[in-house]
């Protein structure tokens, strides 16, 4: 608890927090991390779906797979490490701090617990992106077209997906109707040069650092807080294990981060 105290006094004297999480905050609500030995839809390995290669080769099959984790998504809630950050980053404004969240998550649970501009690295489950005009549109209708209504089923004895590509989500831009797809950065794509800015940014004015349920493995969000730690600026990792850059960070609380986060940013 001694560890605990230091790091909350740090806190207590930042100016500029950032705050950085991964799949481990939301799998606390009920969220598939869909890594390692369980991390599969029907037989397919999750990374093998999230690649602009799936989706050329089978809309249909890709749609379904987001439109489970749409569903999965939007029916769990954010859990006491969600609302701790956003009741900390309410709190810290008041006091005239800043506090920058920036999260790999896709579900948007951060902002449904109160948080506020917050960082998606990754895009969001509830945002399209069209694949002939690029327009980029929020969409949280379950199902997001009829075609998937009843669709996305885990099971693994479930072995096609048919849906016609005229009946997955298209554009409603005037005289578009162009097929859309997540607005997810897929393996082998860049992330938006603009949120990576933001990002940059805010790795480079903080003066502590939380890293929150991430494995630290994932490029380019695994060199932020490193970066930090270079700088000789205080990094607290909050996670159920040790990683493999633990060993660059201040601080290490092991646990769920329901209890950790929460005892960390408690006012």
């Amino acid at each position: 608890m001694n560890v605990m105290k230091s790091f909350r006094e740090i806190l207590a004297n930042a100016k500029n927090v950032l705050i950085l999480t991964g799949s481990g905050v939301s799998a606390e609500s009920g969220i598939p991390t869909f890594r390692g030995a369980g991390g599969f839809w029907r037989k397919y390995q999750a990374p093998n779906l999230a690649t602009p290669e799936a989706f050329a080769a089978n809309p249909s099959l890709v749609w379904e797979f987001y439109e489970y984790r749409r569903t999965v998504a939007s029916q769990v809630k954010p859990n006491k490490a969600h609302e701790a950050i956003a009741a900390f980053q309410e709190s810290s404004l008041k006091n005239g701090k800043n506090v920058t969240i920036i999260t790999q998550n896709i579900d948007e649970l951060h902002q449904r617990a109160g948080a506020k501009d917050v960082i998606e690295l990754h895009g969001s489950l509830y945002k399209t992106r069209c694949t002939v005009c690029h327009d980029v549109s929020v969409n949280k209708n379950i199902p997001i077209c009829p075609a998937l209504e009843g669709k996305g089923s885990p099971d693994p004895n479930i072995m096609t997906s048919d849906i016609p590509k005229e009946q997955l989500p298209r554009c409603q831009k005037e005289n578009c109707n162009g097929l859309l797809r997540p607005h997810i950065v897929w393996f082998g794509e860049n992330l938006d040069e603009n949120v990576l800015q933001q990002a940059f940014n805010a790795v480079e004015t903080c003066d502590v650092c939380l890293v929150i349920g991430t494995s630290s493995v994932v490029y380019p969000a695994a060199m932020f807080a490193p970066e930090v730690a270079n700088r000789g600026i205080p990094v607290a990792e909050f996670n159920l294990e040790m990683t493999p850059a633990s060993r660059h960070f201040q601080y290490h609380f092991q646990g769920p981060c329901t209890t950790t986060v929460t005892e960390a940013l408690k006012p």
